[in-house]
């Protein structure tokens, strides 16, 4: 199903009740969706975008953008088909467990509504809540060094993880674009066009 709605912060007017809020911004269509952890770790608590603002949020940037993701780093940054977003997505004090499990529904509500085909979760965090709810990897004691830029394939998804940007070395940036670069040369949707079935020229693809 394709979404209809053309802004890209906040396309689906979700509202929390903090300050500063930092929703979701990108393409509700993305094929690819980066998934971090808070704006106190990741960025975006003064331009309400994420992945802006500190040097983490703004070195993935610049990786996603030579891996083809992004056509300009920024703030905001310049998307197609890629779409940013957090767990916990406001900015101000740490979250507590208690936080994290208030906006897990909301959170869980933009997952599926973005409906990538790709999940990219930034840091132990995030990777930890997509393999628990989009695959069936453990989720005791994540090794991010090993888990970095390799691809897992979930339930409907596949999942590069990736280590937090503030601990890459050069390698690790490298390793993460070398993937990606890879990854867009590849029938990554994994569709069916089942439109040969139907009355019609027009495609209908199925994942």
């Amino acid at each position: 199903m394709k979404n209809v709605t053309a802004r890209q912060h906040n396309p689906f007017g979700f509202d929390a009740p903090c300050e500063p809020f930092v929703p979701g911004y990108g393409d509700a269509n993305a094929h690819f969706h980066v998934i971090g952890d808070h704006p106190g770790v990741h960025g975006g608590a003064t331009s309400g975008v994420p992945f802006t603002g500190n040097a983490a949020g703004e070195r993935l940037q610049r990786a996603l953008v030579r891996a083809g993701l992004l056509s300009e780093a920024g703030d905001p940054p310049t998307v197609e088909k890629t779409y940013l977003s957090y767990l916990y997505m406001c900015g101000g004090e740490p979250p507590t467990e208690a936080d994290y499990d208030e906006f897990e529904p909301l959170f869980d509500t933009e997952l599926r509504a973005i409906t990538a085909h790709v999940l990219l979760p930034v840091g132990e965090r995030a990777t930890r809540h997509v393999f628990a709810n989009a695959t069936s990897e453990p989720t005791e004691s994540i090794d991010m060094d090993a888990r970095h830029a390799t691809e897992v394939v979930g339930s409907g998804w596949l999942v590069y993880p990736i280590k937090e940007p503030a601990e890459w070395t050069d390698d690790d940036e490298d390793a993460l674009v070398d993937a990606l670069t890879a990854l867009l040369e590849t029938d990554y949707r994994r569709e069916a066009d089942l439109g040969r079935f139907m009355p019609g020229e027009d495609p209908y693809l199925v994942r």
